[in-house]
């Protein structure tokens, strides 16, 4: 992380190389959080980073968490997910984050590995995952909107 609470920006493939050539053993072990701020690139922090907190508290295009594998004497993305409570991204920030990945020269698959759908609550406006399709709050039981 850098002084002021943001990740590290990541706009090309050589600054990544220079950020994950500091990881350590454990942190490669685990998914990094991942923003994509409002200028198109990407920022990665440790995975117990809060999505705000890495994009310095700014709006992002995309938000999730994203892990990592050595392969082929290259990096490439193995998983990534637009799951941030934080931001509460829509699937469709595919694109910004594809966009953020190829600008960071990182292999990656078509589309998020695992999609996080948010809806927010018209009863108690809390945030929620929806799981199997459950459109139901957690919290206070009120139905969720499907759209």
């Amino acid at each position: 992380m850098r002084p002021g609470g943001g990740g590290c920006r990541i706009s090309s493939a050589a600054e990544f190389g220079r950020w994950i050539a500091e990881r350590s053993a454990a942190e490669l072990a685990e998914p990094f959080t991942s923003v994509v701020g409002l200028d198109g690139t990407l920022r990665l922090a440790p995975r117990r980073s809060e999505h705000v907190a890495c994009a310095g508290g700014a709006m992002v295009l995309s938000a999730g968490e994203i892990g990592l594998v050595h392969e082929a004497d290259r990096w490439a993305v193995s998983e990534v997910s637009n799951q941030s409570t934080g931001y509460c991204p829509d699937v469709t920030s595919w694109s910004e984050a594809a966009r953020a990945l190829d600008d960071a020269g990182l292999e990656r698959p078509s589309g998020f590995t695992r999609e996080a759908v948010f809806r927010r609550c018209p009863g108690c406006q809390e945030h929620n995952i929806v799981r199997e399709d459950d459109f139901v709050c957690v919290f206070c039981g009120d139905d969720l909107p499907e759209m």
